[in-house]
């Protein structure tokens, strides 16, 4: 009787074992589809992914050429684009309803930032995605339903050595180029017990979007203006009519 039981407890381990590895052998392509089917739900942009590498023992996934495209009404070719995103997974929480992720990592990722008239590409994202919750809420699609019924916690995120490029069309020749400062955020979602997607994503764009109108930067961007021989006085006087209220000042032509 004790050798019955114990053959079926070892059967029992081994199904799991087999169900466990089946799952995280599969985790890549659900990422994938994550992604590039609800990323563009949730930013109202083209959100794709085009490919995910994952590691069966450790939770780790490896997502190349990431990109976020930009809003509708503007020209660069995306907000952020990034050869390789790095995402630790905590394994045991994939299968409830709060997803753990250790680790969200984006090294050298390529920002363009874009002000047309009164806003700007990021503004216009972080619109979109405080309007997503709703729309997503009163879909009818029953997937979208349960995938925006998963919540996240994210226990860190590092954007370093982001490339950041500003286009001011209307009102110089060239773009400016810059290197944005490091960014690391620490337990998104801990103290409510996970945020929908598109809530934690919505932090993290904010972060980015205050390093990009911050005031370090600002004064990076006003030196290189002069290096070209332009200064902020000229600029203003520059301006196109739909700019003609915005100040001489950088900062309140980037959005501060």
């Amino acid at each position: 009787m004790k050798k019955w039981a114990l053959i079926a407890t070892c059967l029992i381990f081994c199904i799991i074992i087999l169900l466990v590895f089946a799952g995280l052998w599969n985790l890549g392509p659900l990422i994938k589809k994550a992604v590039n089917t609800y990323g563009p739900g949730i930013t109202g942009t083209q959100v794709h992914v085009e490919s995910v590498r994952t590691s069966l023992f450790t939770g780790e996934a490896r997502l190349t050429n990431f990109t976020l495209g930009n809003p509708a009404g503007f020209k660069s070719p995306h907000a952020l684009k990034v050869a390789s995103l790095y995402c630790a997974l905590n394994e045991e929480s994939l299968a409830g309803n709060t997803i753990v992720i250790n680790k969200i990592e984006l090294i050298h990722p390529e920002i363009n930032y874009e002000k047309v008239n009164r806003t700007d590409n990021f503004k216009q994202l972080l619109k979109n995605i405080k309007g997503s919750a709703g729309n997503q809420a009163s879909s009818s699609d029953q997937e979208v339903k349960a995938e925006g019924s998963r919540r996240l916690i994210i226990k860190n995120v590092i954007i370093r050595d982001a490339e950041l490029t500003i286009a001011i069309s209307s009102l110089v020749s060239q773009s400016l180029s810059a290197r944005l400062g490091d960014i690391h955020l620490k337990d998104i979602g801990e103290k409510e017990g996970g945020l929908p997607p598109s809530e934690a994503f919505n932090i993290i764009l904010s972060a980015l979007y205050g390093g990009i109108t911050s005031s370090a930067l600002t004064n990076i961007l006003s030196n290189e203006l002069k290096a070209t021989g332009t200064t902020l006085e000229e600029l203003g006087r520059s301006s196109t009519r739909d700019l003609k209220d915005a100040s001489n000042s950088l900062k309140k032509l980037l959005g501060k």
